[in-house]
């Protein structure tokens, strides 16, 4: 038998002073606490009430035992309350990976934000360009940018963003806009190497889709040095909306053939499960979310 439940149901009936008022208080049938309260004066060896058709009345050893047992009760409560009002403070550490141009440019002004309402957390955010494995490299937590997330994680979209062609105008009135994606082969490109589709870049035109494979002057893992070299007037870039957005409003970069809309990527909170989930995380992701309502950036 659960000795837990021999305490709830023992303590409820004394309480209540009688066997029907403490099982409704349990949301126990009468019979089924009968039979745990008899069980347990049988395991102890003692009674512990006096019963008659009138009243309950507690033996001694029955006014002991139901002492310490609202002690003991009582110490669950306050042990739970405690875990519960600590997971509401988000105490401890939460590991987080995340993007590293994604994560400076738009991640880290709200950590502060969300250690503000949380005091009590210590983050740990590292600034990758890769595929951490969550489990085996201990992270609560990834931001991830992707056309579909991890399927063996559990994902919630914060946003979405498009690879963008662009150029500056100095750029394009000198060498001429490119009018179809075959005509990038006579232009300069500045690609991002950890692009998934590599040199292969897709788009999708007024006659359907379309891959034109690039052959690009600079490769490099960092966007923004791919979008510097832009700027410089050097040549053309395909780059996501997040990264060259402001850039796209005040007119220092433009789109080129906006006919032929690149991919569009997702961003998303990923997490190793949903089965007992950290509430540091839980309150983290919702966090998120919130802050991503509002677009950030062009479509």
């Amino acid at each position: 038998m659960d000795r837990f439940l021999e305490m709830q149901a023992f303590v409820a009936v004394v309480d209540a002073g009688s066997f029907v008022r403490g099982a409704d208080a349990l949301q126990m049938s009468k019979s089924v606490v009968s039979r745990v309260v008899a069980e347990l004066e049988q395991r102890l060896g003692v009674r512990l009430l006096q019963r008659t058709t009138r009243r309950l009345s507690l033996t001694p050893e029955g006014e002991r035992f139901h002492e310490r047992c609202k002690e003991l009760l009582a110490g669950v409560g306050d042990a739970e309350d405690e875990i519960t009002r600590h997971a509401a403070e988000v105490i401890g550490e939460l590991r987080v990976s995340a993007p590293g141009t994604f994560g400076l440019m738009h991640l880290a002004p709200l950590w502060p934000l969300f250690m503000a309402r949380h005091p009590k957390l210590m983050l740990d955010v590292t600034l990758a360009d890769r595929f951490v494995d969550l489990v085996d490299e201990g992270y609560d937590m990834a931001v991830r940018i992707a056309q579909m997330p991890d399927s063996s994680l559990v994902s919630r979209k914060l946003a979405a963003t498009r690879l963008v062609l662009c150029a500056t105008p100095t750029y394009l009135s000198s060498h001429g806009a490119p009018s179809v994606p075959s005509d990038l082969s006579e232009h300069t490109v500045f690609a991002y190497k950890l692009l998934s589709t590599g040199d292969q870049w897709h788009f999708d035109g007024p006659q359907g889709p379309t891959t034109v494979k690039i052959n690009p002057r600079m490769r490099s893992n960092s966007g923004d040095s791919c979008r510097e070299a832009a700027l410089q007037h050097q040549g053309i870039v395909l780059q996501p909306s997040f990264l060259v957005g402001a850039q796209l409003d005040s007119g220092a970069l433009v789109e080129v053939m906006p006919r032929y809309r690149s991919i569009e990527l997702g961003i998303y909170a990923v997490y190793p499960s949903r089965k007992q989930l950290a509430p540091k995380v839980r309150l983290l992701v919702d966090f998120l979310v919130e802050a991503f309502r509002e677009r950030l950036w062009p479509k």
